[in-house]
């Protein structure tokens, strides 16, 4: 009986995603940033799929697969402590700067600035053993990145 409820508990904390690739682990982060203001806009779309080609060198094609895993798993999502942790164990500090910077890139991809976005991306950020410093210079550079020039 215990380890009945044993089971119930793990499949609804997450840890049922063990085999849990982290690039989906990290788009899905990208997809919750962009949902963090309710409102999921074309362009941020757009912008995780360039993120996944440029950053992952994916193909048009897997790139999709992933994206639509990805929102999949962000509908359901109860927490982000499953996908920060496959993504801390799989990249290492300077990729996961990188990843913050992404987080801002997608959250400022409506040319808007919603406080709950950057909520979220405060809150994931020590989750992905970041400093406030580097959240801080990260968000800098997605900001120049994304002025018209």
């Amino acid at each position: 009986m215990f380890e009945s409820i044993k089971r119930l508990f793990t499949a609804e904390t997450g840890e049922s995603h063990p085999e849990l690739d982290p690039h989906v682990a990290a788009t899905t982060l990208l997809v919750e940033a962009a949902l963090a203001d309710g409102i999921y806009a074309d362009c941020e779309q757009d912008q995780i799929r360039a993120i996944l080609s440029a950053a992952f060198s994916m193909s048009d094609e897997k790139a999709a697969r992933v994206l639509e895993q990805a929102e999949s798993l962000a509908e359901t999502a109860v927490d982000h402590h499953s996908f920060t942790k496959v993504v801390k164990a799989c990249l290492d500090k300077q990729e996961r700067v990188a990843l913050v910077e992404q987080l801002w890139r997608v959250a400022l991809a409506d040319g808007e600035k919603s406080p709950f976005e950057d909520a979220f991306i405060r809150r994931i950020t020590p989750l992905l053993a970041v400093g406030d410093r580097e959240r801080v210079f990260a968000r800098s550079r997605a900001e120049a990145h994304m002025r018209p020039r």
